[in-house]
């Protein structure tokens, strides 16, 4: 079970590593602007945190194989409508409802979902590690999807029109959708207290949504600098082409994938809350420094060093929220962490994308910064001492 989960995990994170780099350049070509950028991707986020919250109340009475696989679906229905639609609304009305992820991590109804299934599937020792895994494989092949981004240049090289090249390639994300289906069909019968939970939260009900509130500040500062808006900074400050922008992105996947396999053993040193939060303060730092770099290579020298820090959290804060919350909890608890994520990420792409097309490039880059910082800070003042229950 662990392993089909982890190959499509892999799958998924391939085709979002294409998607967040190739997003921004796609509409461009389409004749849409910097603000539009940031309006598509507050949309697909914002659809992705409406779907996790729904799986979050009403999921537990519904077996989670079949959620799984209909998120598949929609994974290749938005692919598709991607490849074949133009005009910006009903582009906006797909992002909405499908599972487009443009940021670096995964943020779509996949992850609370599978995130159930491996918590089942893993025991306390092991969990740690299991979640390390899932989140390399995916940065791993978000690293690789990103290479793949220049595929298009590739193409238009070989005599294929440019804006047909960026259409086929979400051909492509829906074909993986559909791989990602085939692979759900084989996930076995599920352990009874996975499939169907009693209740949606119990006894750690408050845990659950002081820690919601704590990541929502998180990832609404990751909102204003999912990979998406990042490739269309270094497009607009630095000229980058597409093919450079998705060599940066694979190498800052790669680290971030490195990165992610040291966790748990630093986590077994340090503890869980310390991981996340005296890793991710240092990222932050970098991230500030880069919004004042004067040239290229200083700027992505510095996000370079962002991104082998910046990522060590996810296995950390997964494995404990997992950890802090009963059994029967645990998909209500993947659920209630990862709506108000979604949901405060979704409002940063719209001003990020404001703050470029205004002409004040450093702005989303320190204002990110420093909120993750005040976030860091916060997370460890009020979580240091609670300890996980199994």
């Amino acid at each position: 079970m662990i392993s089909l989960l982890l190959t499509a995990r892999a799958l998924r994170a391939f085709a979002d590593g294409f998607v967040a780099v190739l997003l921004p350049a796609y509409l461009l070509a389409l004749g849409h602007g910097q603000l539009e950028v940031g309006i598509l991707s507050t949309a697909t986020l914002a659809g992705s945190a409406l779907a996790t919250l729904a799986v979050g109340r009403w999921g537990h009475r519904f077996a989670l194989r079949r959620l799984l696989l209909g998120a598949a679906l929609l994974m290749l229905a938005t692919g598709l409508g991607f490849a074949a639609l133009t005009a910006l609304w009903p582009l906006l009305v797909v992002a909405f409802l499908g599972p487009l992820n443009p940021s670096g991590g995964d943020v779509s109804v996949f992850l609370p979902l599978e995130h159930s299934v491996l918590a089942g599937a893993a025991g306390a020792e092991a969990r740690a590690g299991v979640f390390a895994r899932y989140s390399f494989f995916g940065s791993l092949l978000g690293a690789v999807g990103a290479l793949c981004a220049a595929v298009p240049d590739w193409l238009t090289d070989h005599g294929i029109e440019r804006l047909l090249a960026l259409r086929l390639m979400f051909v492509l994300y829906a074909a993986i959708g559909l791989a990602v289906w085939l692979l759900y069909l084989n996930l076995p019968k599920l352990p009874q207290h996975a499939e169907v939970t009693r209740s949606a939260l119990g006894p750690s009900r408050g845990i659950v949504w002081k820690l919601a509130a704590l990541f929502s500040v998180d990832s609404f500062a990751g909102g204003l600098v999912i990979n998406a808006l990042l490739a269309l900074w270094l497009f607009q400050r630095f000229g980058l082409s597409l093919s450079e922008a998705g060599a940066f992105f694979f190498w800052t996947g790669l680290l971030s994938a490195g990165s992610q396999l040291v966790a748990p053993l630093l986590a077994k040193r340090i503890g869980l809350i310390n991981t996340m939060v005296f890793t991710h303060i240092p990222a932050s730092l970098c991230l500030i420094a880069a919004a004042f770099a004067s040239s290229l290579e200083v700027a992505l020298g510095l996000l370079l060093a962002r991104s082998a820090l910046s990522q060590m959290d996810v296995p950390a804060r997964s494995a404990y929220v997992m950890s802090v919350v009963t059994p029967e909890e645990r998909p209500a608890a993947a659920s209630f962490t990862a709506v108000p994520r979604s949901l405060a990420s979704a409002a940063g792409p719209t001003l990020a994308g404001a703050l470029l097309a205004a002409g004040w490039m450093a702005a989303p880059l320190v204002a990110c910064g420093v909120l993750k910082i005040a976030y860091d800070l916060a997370l460890f003042g009020a979580f240091r001492r609670v300890k996980p229950r199994t």
